[in-house]
């Protein structure tokens, strides 16, 4: 009896070894950019189109709600494909779903070619009212990768995903077009540009006491 009991302590406690080891090589980073759109326009993209991903991603090639589901809401799922043989994917589920306060946790729970684990990864999506035609959204994720290791090296490649996502949702917003691996190299230079222009005139307007 006594060994028996034995066994099961050193199973618990091998068990929250490994759960604790496995937390410290989660990775985590936040990206937040501000929208010259109001909160509900981009809600509508992030928050209500859940399944049309692939129409303001720059990576996703197709996206679609999976297994009954048909629209956003607490417990949609989705799948998001990368390439056009569809090998490489993502399935997601939507959680903490609340529209009233624009945002949602958006969890991965299937990997296909992807370094990451599903069990770790997952994002908090937010968006902000600052006002009338300004908002801003913000992407709060944590992932861990498939060999742990890599997670440290991929967290720059993630962010600028992300931040490349956030201009093509902009541009999405803007023109109703669909954002395409193709037609997003020349997207990014013109948002790009645009950006730039309004550091200037932000500075310009700093300079003069306007701000």
């Amino acid at each position: 009896m006594k060994r028996t009991l034995k066994i099961v302590a050193m199973g618990i406690l091998a068990g929250f070894t490994f759960s604790a080891e496995a937390q410290k090589k989660v990775q985590s980073f936040k990206v937040s950019k501000v929208l010259p759109f109001s909160a509900e326009q981009v809600w509508e993209v992030v928050g209500e189109d859940y399944g049309r991903i692939a129409y303001s991603h720059p990576k996703i090639v197709s996206s679609d709600y999976i297994n009954g589901s048909l629209k956003a809401g607490e417990g949609a799922e989705r799948v998001c494909y990368f390439n056009d043989k569809q090998t490489q994917y993502l399935k997601e589920k939507m959680i903490n779903y609340s529209p009233e306060n624009k945002q949602f946790t958006n969890t991965v729970y299937q990997a296909g070619k992807f370094p990451v684990d599903p069990e770790y990864t997952r994002a908090l999506y937010s968006v902000k009212d600052l006002g009338p035609g300004k908002s801003e959204l913000s992407f709060d994720m944590q992932y861990r990768t498939k060999p742990a290791f890599m997670g440290p090296m991929a967290k720059g490649k993630f962010k600028r995903l992300i931040n490349d996502y956030f201009v093509a949702i902009e541009h999405h917003i803007k023109t109703g077009e669909k954002v395409t691996k193709d037609n997003f190299k020349e997207i990014k230079k013109l948002y790009t540009r645009n950006d730039s222009r309004r550091e200037e005139r932000v500075a310009i307007a700093m300079a003069n006491g306007l701000l």
